[in-house]
């Protein structure tokens, strides 16, 4: 009887600690990810949205000068598009905030330059503000001439 335990208890203490510790002494297997060429698409883009106003440029506080604040989107295009016609090089913003189109141009650091132009505009458009605000600065020539 007591060789029979001896041995039953030589089988659990097999089963229990010897054959979890050959399983575990098996070869390591090798892992290959395969990544889809889509991701580093994807990755890229995203990266380059959060960077900014969709164009992927730093933005900084500034100001902005409103030349057009109403409910029709058709006056507000009309608006964009007889400044740029007189201004092609300065940006032009149409923003839309339920139920207003607001037209906002330029990308000026100081208020000061935000007024010469809003003085420019008086006779062109009613109703001119200057909007504080994140702008997209205008980009700097670093070339010493």
């Amino acid at each position: 009887m007591k060789a029979k335990i001896s041995w039953i208890s030589c089988s659990i203490f097999f089963v229990l600690f010897v054959l979890p510790a050959l399983s575990h002494a098996q070869t390591r297997g090798k892992v290959e990810v395969v990544k889809d060429p889509l991701i580093d698409t994807l990755i890229a883009r995203r990266a380059s949205l959060s960077k900014g106003v969709g164009l992927g440029e730093e933005t900084t506080s500034g100001y902005r000068v409103q030349i057009f604040f109403g409910s029709n989107r058709q006056d507000a295009y009309n608006a964009q598009a007889r400044f740029s016609n007189e201004y092609p090089e300065i940006r032009t913003y149409v923003l839309y905030t339920e139920p207003n189109f607001k037209v906002q141009v330029g990308d000026f650091r100081t208020k000061l330059e935000a007024q010469k132009l809003q003085n420019d505009l008086r006779d062109k458009f009613t109703s001119l503000f200057i909007i504080p605000g994140k702008i997209n600065p205008p980009k700097t020539d670093a070339s010493n001439d």
